[in-house]
Parts: C-alpha cells; sequence; structure tokens
C-alpha cells in the first residue's frame, strides 16, 4: 500500500516561480517517457502532435475570487470565495473567520457592497449572502486574482491576464487550469495546422485544490468536488481522436470522469473512450489506477506529496516521476503554477 510521505521529493524554494515569464509561450518543456527524458520548450509541443490527436483544453475562467471586507468594528478580513450555493450565497475562506460572529454585516472595498454572515465552518470557512444583484459584476470591480499561497505574494494588476488563459470562457473557478497559461492563440493555431483537433471542455478548479492531503493513509483522504462538462459533441470529436492530449490535469480528471461513466454502461452501448458529462467529480487518482482515456498529458510541476503529484505518477510512474522531478530541480526548472511544463507519456506495462 502507498502512503502520502512515498510522494515527497525535495524542492529548493529558489525554483517555485512566483511571477511568470515575460512570454506565455517561453516556458521549458521536459519530455517524459518511461525513463527517457528530453529537455524542450512549450513551442516544441506541437512536434509531438499526430495528425488526428486530439488536443483537450479547459476552458473555465478564473473568478477575481479574493477581496477584503471590512466588520462592524472597523476591522479588515481578506476573504476568498471557494463555493457557490446559489447567485447570492458563497462559502468563503478568511483567516480568522472564527471571529466574525454569525449575522455581521461586512462591506466591501467598493464601500455600497455588502454581504451578511450566514454560518461558520472549520472546514470551508465563512458562509456569505451577498447583497447585491450581481456578484461577479462586484468581484471585477474589487476583486483580486486568488493566488495560490506558495507565492507569497499578493495579486497584481498583471494577473488579471496573466493568471487566465487566453481561451478562458466560462467563468467559475478558484485557481487556474496551470498548464494552459503556456499557450498563445498562434500556438493553438499551430496545433491545428499540424493536424490535430482542439476541443474545450469545462472542469471549475476549486480551492480544494491547493488542500494538503492531511492523512498518511491514502484511502483516508477526502477529495474536494468540483463541477465539469464535456458535451455529446465534444465526445464524440474525443471518442474518433488517434491519441487524446490532455492539457492540464483538470482536463485529464474530467476525461477520467466521462471514461468511468462511460463504463458503467451495458457493453453493448459503450463508446471507444467516454460519454457526455455534466456533473461534479471527486475523482482521486493514484498508482493502480487503469486511465481509460487519455494518452498523453502537459501539465506544470506539482506540490510534493499533493494529489496532482499522485495522479501523474500513476500516469507515468512513481519512479519515473521521481527521477523526471529531480533532474528538473537540476536543471532549474521552474515549478507551480507560474512554471515550467512537462509532457507525460502514459506508462506501458
Amino acid at each position: 500500500m502507498l502512503h502520502t510521505s512515498d510522494f515527497d521529493f525535495e524542492l529548493p524554494a529558489e525554483l517555485i516561480a512566483s511571477h511568470p515569464l515575460a512570454a506565455r509561450d517561453a516556458s521549458r518543456m521536459l519530455v517524459v517517457n518511461g525513463n527517457s527524458l528530453s529537455d524542450a520548450h512549450i513551442r516544441d509541443f506541437v512536434d509531438y502532435l499526430q495528425p488526428g490527436d486530439v488536443v483537450v483544453f479547459n476552458n473555465s475562467r478564473v473568478i477575481p475570487a479574493r477581496f477584503d471586507a471590512t466588520d462592524s468594528r472597523g476591522a479588515v478580513h481578506e476573504i476568498t470565495l471557494h463555493t457557490a450555493e446559489n447567485d447570492k450565497v458563497w462559502w468563503g475562506l478568511c483567516k480568522k473567520f472564527n471571529k466574525i460572529p454569525v449575522g455581521e454585516i461586512l462591506t466591501l472595498d467598493d464601500g455600497k457592497t455588502t454581504a451578511r454572515v450566514l454560518a461558520r465552518d472549520d472546514d470551508s470557512g465563512l458562509k456569505l449572502e451577498f447583497l447585491c444583484d450581481n456578484v461577479f459584476a462586484v468581484l471585477d470591480a474589487v476583486g483580486k486574482m486568488p493566488l495560490p499561497p506558495y507565492m507569497k505574494r499578493a495579486a497584481e494588476t498583471a494577473d488579471r491576464e496573466r493568471y487566465q488563459t487566453v481561451y478562458a470562457d466560462p467563468v467559475g473557478s478558484m485557481a487556474a487550469p496551470t498548464a494552459g497559461l503556456h499557450f498563445t492563440p498562434e500556438l493553438m493555431d499551430e496545433i491545428e495546422r499540424r493536424g490535430a483537433k482542439i476541443v474545450k471542455i469545462t472542469l471549475h478548479v476549486g480551492a480544494g485544490t491547493w488542500m494538503p492531503v492531511k492523512t498518511e493513509n491514502l484511502n483516508e483522504h477526502k477529495m474536494h468536488s468540483e463541477w465539469c462538462c464535456i458535451t455529446p459533441e465534444q465526445a464524440d470529436i474525443i471518442n474518433n481522436a488517434k491519441r487524446v492530449i490532455a492539457v492540464g490535469t483538470t482536463s485529464m480528471r474530467t476525461l477520467e470522469s466521462a471514461a468511468i461513466d462511460n463504463c458503467k454502461l451495458p457493453e453493448s452501448a459503450r463508446c471507444k473512450r467516454i460519454v457526455p458529462i455534466c456533473r461534479s467529480t471527486d475523482i482521486f487518482i493514484t498508482p493502480g489506477y487503469n486511465f481509460r482515456a487519455v494518452d498523453v498529458l502537459l501539465t506544470n510541476f506539482h506540490l510534493p506529496k499533493s494529489t496532482l503529484f499522485m495522479l501523474v505518477s500513476a500516469f507515468s510512474g512513481l519512479d519515473e516521476m521521481k527521477n523526471a522531478y529531480a533532474h528538473a530541480v537540476a536543471e532549474k526548472y521552474r515549478f507551480f503554477s507560474y512554471g515550467d511544463c512537462c509532457l507525460l507519456f502514459k506508462k506501458t506495462e
């Protein structure tokens, strides 16, 4: 049985990227195929495509979900929204949430928008009811991009553009699907010129993506839930792919969730890879998982002992990924959301 500590590795703090490179497509790309490692750049991504491949992106748009709010005593609290119950009621993380009483009215930075505290929870923080017509419009005006805590800095104006993919569309994520941050419109055009197709599915990334695994036994970990969607038209394109290349672990988790739904059907009704899907998923992929939908994965470098490092270890092999990450550290690749990426091929037995 594997344990959380099996997915630990040494990472010098100076390799954690706190800012993006000047150009989106300037990132390096480590190609991992079994024990074979090749140093490349994201611009080389198209050289690994074959006619008939389908490249799958997550098009969810990040909400500027972090904002300051003042309570009736004049204390200022930073709140990061993470889950919507409806258009007006949201859960938000706040460091000193237990000091804010239920019933308190908080005033946002615009000086006019208020939110009432409906409940408190040790895991979810504050349950807020926004007393306004359009929460998204208010967040666009006063919110900041919810950068992950390991960047150890406040969001800047430039993050509004750079912590968002160029193809972002439906609003709903609390963190960026970061593998997509490397792509420019020109690079996406080149994908299609090489004879591959592009499909943009949706998974709204929750704040739980940054939550650490707190149990040593992986079977005891409670995976966060996120909403995802693949339309019938998209599923048809994916089912007719020569290979499926997932851009990002969120695309991977959506595709594999749809593949699991496919396997639940009677054999006579099953599709080649996946069925359409529009539901929440809490899929937790660890070594031993049987991948049914994805052949190749482009992803950033992930945190030690994280569910995402467990996912890539399941896909390409734990020993192989530890070897690849050791190479990345030695070659000073940049890690995490604003860092470099790796192109992973599925391990074959």
